[in-house]
């Protein structure tokens, strides 16, 4: 808070897709970048859905929705992939970053050493 937001880039799932991404891909627009613990957890598919299912809201604002956790861009395309009935995402209109080193996590002050992820 009052200071300019840590740089990030990395791996993001996409449109079912690995990308590359990164903080500046946002400059001119305002973001919500938020942090999850785990995919394939119970409370968090639904944060994230609800998300995914109003960015048309956000980006009426300028507004751009980042999800990010410490799972690999492998797991997150999985979670997506899989049913929502079944736990799963299904198919996402915002982009899940990978923090699989954890830097970002940490850089940002919510990564709990202790448990090797991040807080929601």
């Amino acid at each position: 808070v009052s200071k300019p937001a840590p740089y990030w880039e990395g791996t993001a799932v996409i449109n079912g897709e690995f990308k590359e991404l990164k903080l500046t891909d946002y400059e001119g627009k305002y973001l919500v970048f938020f942090f999850y613990p785990l995919d394939f957890t119970f409370v968090c598919p639904t944060e994230i859905i609800a998300f995914s299912d109003r960015i048309e809201e956000f980006k009426a604002i300028n507004t751009e929705v980042v999800a990010c956790s410490v799972d690999s861009k492998f797991t997150h395309l999985a979670w997506i992939n899989t049913p929502r009935k079944q736990g799963g995402l299904g198919p996402l209109k915002i982009p899940l970053l990978s923090d699989l080193t954890h830097q970002i996590s940490k850089d940002y002050g919510v990564y709990l050493e202790d448990q090797g992820h991040a807080l929601r």
